[in-house]
Order: structure tokens, then C-alpha cells, then sequence
């Protein structure tokens, strides 16, 4: 493993380190029951806009942490019948980076890991809860529970995550050009503020 490999893990462990501090929401960030919304309209997880999308809807609870739930359709399967692995993935991610605007800050995915415990029918309704552990300079430590059946249902998957905020710049030197303007020129403010406030 080069240096540079080895630094890349050691900074996207999933154990906060011990000087991790508990995570405070901001005091701007929605309300416990409110509804997030999506933060961007063509985002496969959260947005409207994504025919085949998870369509995902979180809602801000208590402390640090987000309720989510999203309905798996026919085009979500891997196995005849079954959610695709990648697909549930994807729904714990989007989950997790939700946790992001309770803390008012712009972050990304720097590592997720994901154990699927029992396999997830199409229709069946994926019930998402997530909370911030910890926080550590720019490292954002969270984790993440889907259960089928309803809320207090068996775990079907789980995750952990370590977000890693950024600034804009992030989207705007990396994000393809069309899209950028497109977000940048939308005309309803907190729309435009939020197209960059959670994992693309």
C-alpha cells in the first residue's frame, strides 16, 4: 500500500477518533417532522425529476437524525423480485447525507460501508433511520439502519458512513457545466442553496 493509499484509509476510517466531539444540530435547520424535500430535483435518490429514481422522503427527527422511507419498484431489482444491492445502498447514502443539512454544512461521501442482513421484495417499503455519531473536523461520522415491514420492522440493512464537508467549489470544479448553471440559475433561492448542500 503507498503512502498516499494509506492515508487516503486512515482518513475514512468509520471509528471516530477519540477527540470526536457529539454532534449539535444547527439551530437553523428544520424542525423535527419536517419534511427535507429534495435537494435537487434530478438527484436519482431524493429527486422528483428521476423517473426511475428511489423518489426517497426524509424527515428531519430528533437530535441529529433523519427518518426516510422509499417504495422499491420494478426498476430497483437485481434479482427477479428483489431490490437490487446497489439500489438499497444508494437509498442508506442518500439517508445519511440528508443528516448533512441538520448541520447546515455541505459534505460528500468519503467512505460507506453497508451489511444486507435479508433480502428486500419489490413493494416493499424501506424504512430509513439515520443519526450523526460523531464529528471530527471536516469527518462527519454516521450511521444508518433500512427495515422492511414497518418502522420498528426486522433490520434488512444497515450502514456506516464518514461524510467529508467541502465547499462549493467541490461541485462547481468537478460537476459537469450544464448542470451547475442550471442549478446556479435557479430562480427560487433555497432551491439553488440546497442543489449543493448533501451528497450528489
Amino acid at each position: 500500500m503507498s503512502g498516499t493509499d494509506r492515508t487516503r484509509t486512515e482518513s475514512t476510517r468509520l471509528t471516530p477518533p477519540k477527540d470526536a466531539v457529539a454532534p449539535v444540530r444547527h439551530p437553523d435547520g428544520p424542525a423535527p417532522g419536517e419534511l427535507l424535500g429534495a435537494h435537487y430535483d434530478r438527484c436519482f435518490g431524493c429527486g422528483t425529476g428521476q423517473p426511475h429514481g428511489l423518489h426517497l422522503e426524509a424527515r428531519a427527527g430528533d437530535g441529529v437524525s433523519v427518518r426516510a422511507e422509499f417504495t422499491v419498484k420494478e426498476a430497483h431489482q437485481g434479482a427477479p423480485g428483489l431490490a437490487h444491492g446497489g439500489v438499497l445502498a444508494t437509498a442508506l447514502d442518500e439517508t445519511l447525507g440528508s443528516l448533512n443539512w441538520l448541520l447546515r454544512v455541505i459534505a460528500v461521501t468519503g467512505r460507506l460501508e453497508t451489511d444486507f442482513l435479508r433480502p428486500v421484495p419489490l413493494g416493499t417499503v424501506l424504512h430509513l433511520d439515520a443519526r450523526v455519531t460523531a464529528v471530527h473536523g471536516r469527518k462527519i461520522y454516521s450511521t444508518a439502519v433500512g427495515r422492511i415491514g414497518g418502522p420498528d420492522g426486522p433490520v434488512a440493512v444497515r450502514a456506516e458512513a464518514v461524510f467529508i464537508e467541502v465547499k462549493v467549489d467541490h461541485f462547481i470544479d468537478n460537476g459537469r457545466t450544464e448542470e451547475i448553471q442550471a442549478a446556479m440559475a435557479d430562480p427560487d433561492q433555497v432551491k439553488r442553496a440546497r442543489a449543493f448542500e448533501v451528497n450528489p
